[in-house]
């Protein structure tokens, strides 16, 4: 969409107040006449997002204010005005279709024109510019001899000339940002406005937590209630049948229902909650780790809450809390506080304050007391899907396998088989998982929506006793954090498992401490840090994206004295001793039994065997084609075989991209079984290859190229010998 925006005739200063007392945040840019406003998108599920998406916004921009507004939407199709007053619930709209073409028919066009011309003068009433109604009238789209029609944007700029307004924000939209928020592209000089919470949250957060607690509850009883309806129907259609059908049939549908109520009947009083321990972790208590302790005890005593009873060290880029609470929620149970490894490693003492106030906010709120109503409704509708789904699965393959072995047997005749088709078989299972996923659906949306809020308020709570920077920075600090943890691991922690390696006891996760370090992955982080992550908004996220919550809480005063900890930051690994140590038991606490038992080398060694494992793979499928062209499968007869014209029919047969992946897959090898050559790890780029003569990789790449891209493109004679000229040296 090329324009999402709302102007309106008041000043920059004014309208920025009005967006922020409203539901949806957004960029003010004032100009002469007055402001033009780009509202975040709003949050809803799918496609389709319109104009009558943005009208409640201007609308309640208008009330606000206390003036009239517009709304301005544009497409490549068509252009859209829609005129809105303070005081009423109706609207006055111009719009122009890009297909319009004019009435040829002269008295036709002039009662047209009339028509348009009175909608002008209408429009221009209710934006308070009568006099505007002429010129207004003026914009319009006709076809014209020698010249293109106006685009929307520029109808829409032309619109804003006739009132009188700023056209600074024709051309800009939310809808192109992956956030929801036009960030990119807002015209210079404009300033961010952000609402106090967004749509639904003040009512949300201000919720007690008794109030918060029915809501689960009815939630959960509607899971049960939905159960008792479908049993009811159940019954009733097995009395009517026993009223009005034989008894074989009245049979025959009595088992049809009692199949059926089997799952909704488990689902209801046979499935027991699952008890969830959390995440594989070290305990620590506050004598084996006294500075952590002495930081989450500080911070709980600050917010007025209880500290956990147990702290839990992860290896993952979370931290989390629980509780065990007894009676659905309503009597305290035991607290446990889940801290990832990875947070410690690239978090700031500060950023670390930030996040545990954020978690403390869960117990302060009652959060985790009341989500074991919410969790047990969450796992019994999902289950019972699960259960229905499965009965669906199971009687396709019945059904599947009844056909193709009657197809056998018509083959066996010489008769001609049907096709097989179960699409008719499970169908009763997958309508009553499809009713119970229709209420998973609502359910997720309901208690997500709290959820969200909640997540809201214990950001606000860390701001408080944090400090707005220091919450604000861990909030950006986190997904980058993520990226990096998930990329180390998979490229470096783990790079050696295809060959049954691991780095060093307690450098699995200790490890990421050199990552983080290393110069040019600082810098690379930093790149990242200059832009918040895009996430499309959905309802059945339990949490706000990344880049709104940061929104918020920049948007918070800044710090009071006192609130956040003075004295230089440090970074946060520096709470915890014996260090080595706790990083060696979280690998055995996390790690499968299977995996501790992998051979332990220096990272240095760790990468060469693997990389040796995956090119005798890849090497693979080429060798059996020279194999099978009745070469030697060599490296050096690959060459031969370049040499007398013969490489592309021996790449004939294999898949796009093997002859590349394979031609430096023997190179690869007879380099590292010459001596020649090895593979390393490097913090700032990764594997590489390290030939003893000093030739650059790069080098390398470029001779496997000029002998594998030619076969594989335009068809070119490959040249062999800068790879035989590279091998002979090495």
């Amino acid at each position: 969409m090329a324009t999402y925006a709302v102007v309106c005739a008041a000043e920059a200063g004014a309208t920025a107040e009005a967006v922020a007392g409203g539901p949806a945040g957004g960029w003010i840019h004032g100009g002469e006449g007055g402001t033009g406003v780009l509202f975040d998108a709003p949050v809803t599920e799918g496609e389709g997002i319109g104009i009558n998406d943005l009208v409640p916004a201007g609308r309640g921009l208008a009330r606000r204010l206390d003036t009239p507004a517009v709304v301005l939407v544009g497409t490549p199709q068509v252009a859209y005005a829609v005129f809105l007053r303070p005081d009423g619930e109706g609207s006055q709209t111009m719009a122009w279709a890009a297909s319009w073409v004019p009435p040829t028919d002269p008295e036709e066009y002039a009662e047209h024109r009339a028509e348009w011309d009175a909608q002008a003068a209408r429009c221009a009433e209710w934006f308070g510019r009568p006099g505007a109604a002429a010129a207004l009238a003026e914009v319009r789209n006709d076809p014209r001899p020698g010249e293109e029609k106006p685009g929307s944007d520029e109808l829409l700029r032309q619109v804003c000339a006739a009132l009188g307004v700023p056209a600074t924000t024709i051309g800009a939209s939310s809808l192109t940002s992956g956030d929801g928020v036009a960030d990119e592209g807002v015209p210079a000089g404009a300033v961010r406005a952000e609402p106090a919470l967004p749509a639904g949250t003040e009512t949300a957060v201000a919720k007690s937590s008794t109030l918060r607690a029915v809501r689960a509850l009815v939630l959960l009883a509607g899971f049960y209630l939905l159960g008792a309806a479908l049993l009811a129907v159940l019954a009733g259609v097995d009395a009517l049948f026993a009223s009005m059908a034989s008894g074989a049939v009245t049979l025959k549908v009595f088992i049809g229902s009692v199949v059926l109520a089997i799952p909704i009947v488990r689902g209801m009083f046979m499935l027991r909650r699952s008890e969830d321990d959390g995440p594989a972790g070290v305990p620590v208590t506050e004598q084996q780790q006294p500075g952590l302790w002495a930081a989450v005890r500080d911070l709980a005593g600050r917010y007025g809450t209880r500290a956990p009873d147990e702290i839990v060290l992860v290896g993952e880029v979370n931290a989390a809390v629980s509780e065990e609470s007894r009676l659905l929620g309503l009597i305290a149970g035991r607290r446990r506080m889940y801290i990832g490894m990875p947070l410690l490693a690239g978090l700031t003492e500060r950023q670390l304050h930030a996040v545990l106030t954020h978690e403390l906010g869960h117990y302060g709120n009652s959060d985790t007391r009341l989500s074991a109503i919410t969790l047990r409704g969450q796992q019994r509708v999902l289950r019972t899907i699960a259960h229905f789904e499965e009965r669906a699965a199971r009687a396709q393959g019945r059904e599947q396998v009844r056909q193709e072995e009657r197809a056998a047997k018509a083959l066996a005749k010489g008769r001609k088989a049907k096709e097989v088709d179960t699409s008719g078989a499970g169908v009763t299972y997958r309508a009553m998982a499809a009713i119970y996923t229709a209420y998973a659906k609502f359910y997720l949306r309901a208690s997500h929506s709290v959820g969200r809020a909640q997540e809201l308020a214990a950001d606000q709570a860390a701001v408080r006793l944090a400090g707005r920077d220091a919450t604000a920075s861990a909030l950006r600090e986190i997904p980058i954090l993520d990226v990096a943890f998930a990329h180390y691991m998979r490229q470096y922690a783990t790079f050696g498992v295809p060959a049954r390696l691991l780095p060093p006891e307690g450098e699995v996760y200790g490890g990421l401490r050199r990552f983080l370090g290393d110069p040019a992955r600082r810098e690379e982080l930093a790149r990242m840090r200059a832009r918040l992550p895009r996430e499309q908004r959905s309802p059945y996220d339990s949490h706000p994206p990344i880049a709104e919550r940061v929104r918020l809480v920049e948007a918070a005063p800044s710090e009071t004295p006192g609130t956040a900890p003075g004295g230089p930051d440090r970074p946060a690994l520096e709470l915890l001793r014996d260090r080595e140590q706790l990083l060696i038991a979280l690998e055995a606490a996390t790690l499968t039994g299977e995996a501790q038992a992998f051979t332990r080398v220096e990272w240095s060694a760790l990468a060469d065997p693997a990389v040796r494992l995956a090119l005798t793979e890849n090497a693979a499928p080429l060798r059996a084609a020279l194999s099978a062209a009745g070469t030697e499968p060599t490296v050096g007869a690959l060459l031969d075989a370049a040499d007398e014209g013969r490489l592309p029919a021996v790449a004939q047969g294999l898949p796009e991209g093997a002859l590349h992946e394979g031609v430096a897959a023997l190179a690869g090898l007879a380099l590292a079984e010459s001596g020649a050559g090895h593979w390393e790890l490097t913090w700032h780029q990764g594997v590489r290859l390290v030939l003893a003569d000093g030739t650059d990789e790069a080098e390398f790449g470029a001779a496997v190229g000029a002998l594998a891209d030619p076969v594989a493109g335009d068809g070119a004679a490959p040249d062999p010998a800068p790879l035989r000229k590279l091998l002979a040296s090495a």
